[in-house]
């Protein structure tokens, strides 16, 4: 009707879970560390089928297994960008192993990839929080223009003890090698325009020696 109040994320949520309730699904609060976070989205989707229930996305998956951070290595560095020297690549060893690349084309930007459970993650570190003059300002101008970055989103988290915003992108673990490229030079890009377009709300001393 007419001056009906438009419907708002609350009212979806609310009809979701009552379509899990009537499907006689119950909820479970777990407690695990963020960065199990994709893995635990996996095993609920998994746990929300019948017993013996295989889905077709899993048998796709079954089929073929998931890049890991090793493997997404050895495929990057013999496509065309690392062969002819437009992109560095190094594995970084560790607990949880990545991905260090230098984007010649894009000014030597440093991308980070990772692999979490069944995402791809590829980021880039925009920032320190502190060197934006009016976080609240900035947070707002970038909710409401975010969508004109496609398949990037903005975010904030500690890097080197520092909180930082971020930009980053996901991919499943099973896309295809053109997909990761597409998605790392799509970040790439993006981070620039977002760097220029946010300059701004930057304090004053870091456009002078960005300048310089």
């Amino acid at each position: 009707m007419k001056g009906d109040r438009p419907r708002s994320s609350t009212d979806y949520v609310r009809e979701f879970r009552k379509r899990m309730r009537e499907s006689g699904l119950v909820k479970r609060e777990v407690w695990i560390r963020p960065e199990r976070a994709p893995e635990l989205t996996a095993i609920e989707k998994q746990l929300r089928q019948p017993p013996g229930t295989a889905t077709a996305l899993d048998e796709e998956r079954s089929a073929r297994p998931g890049w890991t951070v090793h493997a997404l290595a050895v495929a990057l560095a013999a496509t065309r960008p690392v062969l002819t020297g437009r992109v560095t690549i190094e594995l970084i060893e560790g607990a949880e192993p990545s991905l260090h690349l230098v984007m010649h084309d894009y000014g030597d930007l440093p991308v980070f990839v990772a692999i979490g459970g069944e995402q791809i993650i590829v980021q880039v570190l925009m920032w320190p929080v502190d060197d934006v003059v009016d976080t609240a300002a900035f947070d707002m101008h970038v909710l409401r223009t975010h969508k004109l970055l496609p398949l990037s989103t903005m975010g904030i988290e500690p890097i080197g003890g520092v909180m930082s915003y971020i930009m980053f992108g996901s991919l499943d673990t099973h896309s295809s090698l053109a997909n990761v490229l597409f998605e790392i030079e799509t970040l790439a890009e993006n981070v620039l325009s977002a760097a220029e377009s946010y300059a701004p709300f930057l304090r004053p001393e870091l456009l002078d020696e960005a300048a310089a």
